[in-house]
């Protein structure tokens, strides 16, 4: 009986402790936090804003998701944007586009605050995008437009200036497409990648093994 336990015990001790990868998700550019009190630029009615990124530490299978600031007026919640990253200033090779949207499920507008000019500021993240072809060291271009609100008003990508920026190239240079060089704008880049175990994990599932096999021998003999 007390080997029956003890045999019970090392096998959910050793399937607890299999070393598993797991996909994770990764911060690997960042150019600097949402500002939401100095100024912003439209990203609906035929305008397009635009902004660099360069990676030093794109590790992973693909970029999944990006994140940007906007300033939306009172009531407004963000339903669809349309999206690009390319070589160039909304040109070039594309290496990823379309429209992140409720509707298709890759599109969330979080609120964070209002500020002093009345407008409510929000966090919109897109996702699901798995976007390939990403190298380290390359300057990119993240293109945003056609931006939606229900009510039909104008929807801001919030301009930061490089404050707090922490990814490569800061701070990034950034484009209007009426007006040309505007300060840098909110937005953060992340990636999947597939962790591996930790030592600790592996050696507390060799042990687990290795009592496991002494328990079965001494019931064997």
């Amino acid at each position: 009986m007390t080997q029956r336990i003890a045999l019970l015990a090392l096998l959910c001790l050793a399937l607890a402790a299999v070393p598993a990868a797991a996909q994770v998700q990764r911060d690997i550019y960042n150019n600097g936090p949402i500002n939401g009190t100095t100024d912003a630029w439209t990203i609906n009615f035929g305008y397009v804003v635009s902004d660099t990124f360069t990676f030093t530490d794109l590790t992973g299978y693909f970029v999944d998701q990006f994140s940007f600031g906007v300033w939306e007026f009172p009531g407004d919640t963000m339903t669809s944007v349309d999206w690009s990253i390319t070589s160039g200033e909304n040109s070039g090779t594309v290496f990823g586009s379309g429209t992140a949207s409720v509707n298709n499920g890759n599109l969330t507008d979080k609120f964070i605050s209002t500020n002093q000019f009345g407008y409510n500021i929000d966090e919109i993240t897109a996702s699901h995008l798995s976007i390939t072809g990403l190298t380290n060291g390359a300057t990119y271009w993240l293109n945003l437009q056609n931006a939606v609100v229900p009510s039909g008003n104008p929807v801001f990508w919030d301009e930061n200036s490089g404050a707090g920026c922490r990814g490569a190239g800061c701070p990034s240079m950034a484009s209007e497409s009426t007006v040309g060089t505007i300060a840098s704008e909110a937005f953060t880049i992340d990636e999947y990648v597939e962790t591996t175990p930790e030592p600790g994990s592996i050696v507390l599932f060799g042990s687990g093994i290795l009592g496991l096999t002494g328990v079965l021998r001494r019931k064997r003999f």
